[in-house]
């Protein structure tokens, strides 16, 4: 087998590639360009207003990558029997993550609840004199205050558009983010400024405009796949009964577990490194959240591969044809690598423009450059660990995924970044260097697990 044959698919292949990631890029590629228009909204307020703003949604990126977790040991299951078409099996699966989202829903709310000023305060530091902490602080309250109503539906939106993606139903799920997006983006305005007569609410109304497209999303997924279970067969009846399979029940809850803690630990790793980075000053915890929404924006593309090999490489070895999904999963990971270096180059390139659109202080612009450059120099071996995080998964290998995904984050980066932020005098510009570096060095050890091919197994052989 020559290079080009080992590393790289034929036209059909990447036509595949394409109708599967597409509608994945187009979905994740809007909401991210309207969250960085509505995250420019909110920083026109000022510093301590965004600075309040992106604490707690850090916070709430570790709640949805909580519920991500939650439902990705149901959702191998969901690939693999839709790759053998047991509608049955895929019905089983979504009553799964229905009930696990809820019950962690409820949960999340109730620790907000009882420690949200807590948690803020754990990114404000009193010897810091560079920001209104007081007015950051509270800020950050009202803001929460309004999110927590949006939680429950978000979750109950990721069990249906998550089923739908593994059953190649990949275009509701991107209709419905359109339309939630767009009324987000559309009421942010409204809401946040004081247009058509309204008064100008600020974060409250950038929380308010948030929740509202939260339930709109929910009820176009609901709609849609409930009228159309002759397309989509495993919603049908799927509410006449929550009878699941008890030995299904305890082998997804077995799967599932390891991977929600993997999710937990692993976004509970980038909030306390982003706390360590902090420690520098609040502009720090704002130009953090103006680099971090643009270059959630670029990564867009390298981020769908998880979903490309989750439905390529997972159905493969749900028939069994293990040879055929290692070829098919090389290929996917050198175009995801690929793709990265491009990304990384035009985030490089962006640098100097995007912080200009953020009313706050230069020295918080030329930071916010800066750690784009950082970034976008790491972003191919990011590429590269999303995608071998999602090739290991596909098989049920969860507890590699969680030595190789959270147990390397919280045994060598978030040390690393703890000890230099609290024990030395070390600058944000090094400091940060050190944080994103650390991050990107488990690539090797990714390379490593796939090498050994353990990963490649079929779950749903006799289910």
């Amino acid at each position: 087998m020559s290079f080009k044959e080992k590393y790289f698919g034929d036209k059909y292949f990447y036509a595949r590639i394409i109708s599967i990631a597409v509608p994945v890029i187009v979905q994740n590629g809007i909401t991210n360009f309207v969250t960085l228009l509505d995250n420019i909204m909110v920083g026109r307020l000022g510093t301590e207003q965004m600075s309040g703003v992106s604490i707690v949604n850090q916070f709430i990126f570790i709640f949805n990558l909580l519920i991500f977790g939650a439902i990705s040991g149901a959702s191998i299951f969901s690939v693999q029997y839709h790759g053998k078409n047991d509608s049955n099996g895929v019905r089983h699966s979504f009553r799964f993550k229905l009930c696990v989202n809820t019950i962690l829903s409820i949960a999340s709310i109730a620790v907000f609840v009882l420690f949200d000023d807590a948690l803020i305060s754990t990114f404000l530091f009193e010897n810091d004199t560079t920001g209104d902490l007081a007015l950051t602080l509270s800020e950050g309250m009202e803001y929460l205050k309004i999110m927590l109503i949006g939680l429950m539906p978000y979750a109950l939106s990721q069990a249906y558009a998550s089923t739908l993606r593994e059953t190649e139903h990949t275009v509701v799920p991107m209709v419905s983010s359109i339309i939630a997006v767009s009324t987000n983006f559309v009421l942010n305005y409204i809401l946040i400024f004081g247009k058509l007569g309204l008064p100008a609410m600020g974060v409250k109304g950038a929380a308010l405009a948030t929740v509202i497209s939260r339930f709109a999303e929910l009820l176009v997924l609901v709609i849609w796949s409930h009228r159309n279970t002759d397309k989509c067969p495993c919603f049908k009846g799927v509410f006449k009964s929550f009878s699941i399979p008890l030995g299904l029940v305890k082998i997804m809850t077995i799967k599932s577990l390891p991977l929600m803690a993997n999710e937990f630990l692993w976004s509970l790793s980038l909030t306390l490194r982003n706390q360590c980075y902090a420690t520098r000053g609040i502009e720090v915890v704002a130009a953090q959240n103006i680099c971090s929404t643009i270059f959630n924006l670029f990564s867009v593309i390298y981020m769908s591969f998880g979903t490309v090999i989750s439905i390529m490489v997972g159905g493969l070895l749900g028939q069994g044809r293990f040879v055929e999904a290692r070829d098919t999963n090389r290929k996917v990971l050198v175009c995801s690598f690929c793709c990265g270096m491009t990304l990384g180059v035009l985030l490089t390139l962006c640098s100097g423009i995007f912080p200009n659109a953020y009313n706050t202080e230069v020295e918080v612009k030329e930071l916010a450059s800066y750690m784009m450059i950082v970034s976008g120099i790491f972003m191919p071996l990011y590429a590269f660990n999303n995608s071998s995080y999602f090739s290991i998964r596909s098989g049920g290998n969860v507890w590699i995924t969680f030595i190789m995904d959270s147990g390397f984050m919280c045994a060598v980066m978030l040390p690393a970044v703890f000890l230099f932020s609290r024990f030395t005098a070390i600058n944000i510009a090094t400091l940060f260097i050190i944080g994103q570096g650390a991050e990107s060095l488990k690539a090797f050890f990714s390379l490593y697990m796939l090498k050994k091919s353990q990963w490649t197994r079929n779950l749903v052989e006799s289910k």
